[in-house]
């Protein structure tokens, strides 16, 4: 028995043809593709928040005072 569970998606008819047409493409199921899409969207998910994570402990930079910064050494 497969580990899979099934879930109901409703696409956009564009886009379930496109991808209709990339499985036809690459000799892989629909499933495969939406699999592997979800995998990666997930994986950039969690680099993003390691980043941001890493990097909690920075100080913060007011954009404001940066400008005025900016456009007191002439610089804007």
């Amino acid at each position: 028995m497969s580990l899979a569970k099934r879930a109901t998606v409703y696409l956009d008819p564009d886009l379930h043809r496109a991808l209709r047409m990339k499985a036809a493409e690459t000799d892989k199921s629909v499933s495969e593709l939406v699999n592997a899409s979800l995998r990666q969207t997930l994986a950039e998910d969690a680099d993003d928040l390691a980043s941001f994570r890493a990097r909690e402990k920075e100080p913060n930079l007011d954009f404001e005072a940066f400008v005025r910064d900016l456009r007191r050494r002439g610089k804007l």
